[in-house]
């Protein structure tokens, strides 16, 4: 609801939202009032202040703590402007990492990407991807390895091809081995394998690869499957009770069963695990991680008792997060600190002390992890033959290989058992990254800052190395070997925008604009403060000698329509985008206007389009507007395709002295030698 401003401050019962359109004058006495009132109530409600041209719109909004409006208005007169527009409807915005650090998205168009919902690179040399869009369609391309990309056949693909099979199955749940093999699960429930199948580990009760995703079933009819994993060859699976099956390669214990035959088909890992819910799963190259709730309160704080972790927690919302080589517990556990103890056991391949028990020795049916006893484990992760923890206190543990300084204890020493690590960084950790294809660890603090530490571009970071990047997953792309991700990207899109994003919104809008420049007899709409803050020549017009500074359309005659209204959006944008004839003119203003970065952009689309139609008359405009590495190129141009552009109608059309000046600098260049 928009209304005008009242004369005195005015509180509003309920959930009602008033935007006020206010002057500068009595904006800050309405404000601090509000603010006083607000003050008073403690309330949930929020004063968000706008500032656009010349105005100010206040929006308060939130429970009034039972306050009610005055019954009638104050006899002051208010002090007004007219009403404003009403607002557009919100638009949502792609919060997203950035998938083209990833070289095989490169290979998509800009459309394209923005349609991605999540997505995945795997595979031995990270030449698979994965990518699912808002429409729950399923692409793959790449190299298509062992037919890892379940498309029919055995063919490589840069161009995605979708798996109809897999068409409006939301997906909550994607793992990928070394085969590589690739499990998927549905917000169905459902699993579909596809990939290598060597040792069983598609789970179908063959070792026949699978050219497209198949239905896992055996033994799990009637079970909702939330999350998978994969190691190199074997594979893990959690249902919605809390159960894990597990099948595949099985020479090091991997599989839980107690023995070391492959599993041809899925197994439930029972032994320590009998009778307990399993809240997460992970795995090493050959080695398999659970995290088990065992009942216990931890702690009673708050006044809040008998908390006791149930199924609910295990919803298709908490198991998205649940991927590859990765165990979260959910966030709404996290921020309450009654928090539950949960239990870590380990089992199979156990040569580097990757399953943390404090021995070397393989593990054929699950083990707990006595050091992380009494410790809320938040979130575990394995790399190849390493694992790490993080705790809801925000404390890292590292445990197994460490022959790159994957565990960040400053050598390369063996840990056999979880080992606490960062302890001397002020900021809590708040995410931790590793993946069972690499020999790479990262991690984020909570005041966003991003380690890396391992095997970084062939290069061992024995200890935890600051970087630049913004999140985990950046790390993984640019250094990991290979470079795949380490969980299934997820493109989360919400109504934040930022500067740059508002800014390029908010061109030409009738809405906010305070000025309109009128060109060929068409409006475009501005912002004087842009325009000064952007451009000196409008910096020095808006001063209150200049006679344009008053008005509140400004006609411009020297420039065409196509060629002011792109620089004007170039102020708002930094971009250009105009044919090469068209950005001749953009360079006329460019050089009138002292722009020099739009003059070089202008230098840059002109080359991009040359052509030999066009060739003399870029050249001729190069030399009128003082270009010289334009006009070197151009002229370059001309000299090197001389008898086709001899023969075009701008050549003839050309200025005598130009013409004179072209043929005596062309026979320098020994042009006319033959």
């Amino acid at each position: 609801m928009t209304s005008a401003c009242p004369s005195g401050p005015t509180i509003w019962t309920g959930a009602r939202a008033q935007t006020y359109r206010l002057t500068q004058s009595c904006c800050l006495v309405h404000l601090a009032s509000l603010h006083q009132r607000r003050q008073q109530q403690r309330s949930d409600s929020f004063i968000l202040v706008i500032v656009l041209s010349k105005h100010i719109y206040l929006s308060v909004s939130g429970d009034s703590g039972g306050l009610t409006a005055p019954a009638s208005p104050s006899p002051v007169p208010p002090v007004l402007t007219p009403t404003p527009p009403p607002r557009r409807a919100r638009v949502r915005y792609p919060a997203m990492v950035d998938v083209g650090k990833w070289p095989l998205f490169t290979l998509l168009g800009a459309q394209e990407v923005s349609r991605i919902r999540q997505a995945c690179v795997f595979g031995t040399s990270a030449n698979e991807a994965i990518y699912i869009t808002q429409d729950d369609e399923v692409f793959v391309f790449g190299l298509n390895c062992s037919n890892c990309l379940g498309t029919g056949d055995s063919q490589s693909t840069m161009v995605p091809k979708k798996l109809d099979f897999l068409r409006g199955k939301k997906v909550v749940s994607l793992s990928y081995g070394s085969g590589p093999h690739v499990l998927l699960a549905t917000e169905g429930g459902e699993l579909f394998a596809w990939g290598h199948n060597g040792y069983s580990q598609l789970g179908n009760g063959t070792t026949n690869q699978g050219v497209s995703p198949i239905l896992v079933s055996t033994n799990l009819q009637n079970k909702k499957i939330t999350q998978v994993a994969c190691g190199s060859h074997h594979s893990l699976a959690l249902t919605h009770d809390g159960e894990v099956f597990a099948w595949g390669y099985n020479n090091c214990g991997q599989v839980g069963s107690g023995a070391t035959a492959n599993q041809p088909t899925p197994r439930r890992v029972t032994n320590c695990l009998q009778g307990k819910v399993v809240m997460g799963i992970a795995c090493g190259q050959t080695s398999s991680m659970a995290v088990l709730d065992n009942g216990e309160v931890r702690d009673q704080a708050h006044g809040k008792d008998g908390f006791i972790l149930d199924s609910s927690l295990r919803s298709s919302e908490s198991q998205s997060k649940m991927l590859y080589s990765t165990i979260y517990i959910k966030e709404d556990i996290a921020d309450y600190r009654g928090l539950c103890v949960l239990q870590v056991f380990g089992w199979g391949y156990n040569g580097n002390g990757q399953l943390g028990v404090g021995n070397n020795g393989n593990q054929l049916t699950p083990c707990r992890l006595a050091a992380l006893q009494g410790l809320c484990v938040l979130q575990i992760t394995s790399g190849y033959a390493h694992s790490l923890a993080l705790t809801d206190e925000g404390l890292l543990y590292a445990w197994g290989a460490n022959t790159y300084g994957q565990l960040g204890t400053g050598n390369k020493s063996n840990q056999l058992s979880p080992v606490h690590i960062m302890a001397e960084k002020e900021s809590r950790i708040v995410e931790i990254a590793a993946c069972h294809s690499t020999h790479t660890s990262a991690c984020k603090t909570q005041s966003g800052q991003v380690y890396m530490w391992g095997q970084c571009r062939g290069q061992s970071i024995v200890l935890p190395h600051l970087t630049h990047f913004s999140c985990t997953d950046d790390v993984f792309a640019c250094f990991a070997t290979p470079s795949v991700m380490w969980r299934l990207l997820s493109m989360e899109y919400d109504d934040f925008l930022t500067v740059a994003q508002s800014l390029r919104k908010e061109f030409d809008s009738p809405e906010t604009a305070d000025l309109k420049f009128s060109v060929d007899g068409k409006y475009i709409h501005v912002h004087k403060a842009v325009l000064k803050i952007r451009c000196e020549h409008f910096r020095s017009m808006f001063q209150s000698h200049w006679t344009e500074d008053m008005k509140e359309v400004i006609e411009i005659d020297q420039f065409s329509y196509p060629v002011y209204r792109s620089f004007l959006e170039f102020l708002y944008t930094d971009n250009v985008d105009l044919p090469p004839e068209d950005a001749i003119g953009l360079l006329d203003l460019a050089t009138s206007y002292c722009e020099n970065r739009l003059k070089r952009l202008c230098q840059h689309i002109i080359k991009r389009g040359i052509t030999v139609e066009n060739a003399f008359s870029l050249l001729s405009a190069a030399v009128r507007y003082d270009a010289e590495d334009l006009e070197e190129f151009c002229f370059k141009f001309c000299v090197n395709h001389l008898t086709e552009v001899t023969q075009t109608a701008a050549f003839w059309q050309i200025d005598g002295n130009m013409l004179k000046e072209f043929i005596c600098r062309a026979s320098r260049c020994g042009a006319f030698k033959n």
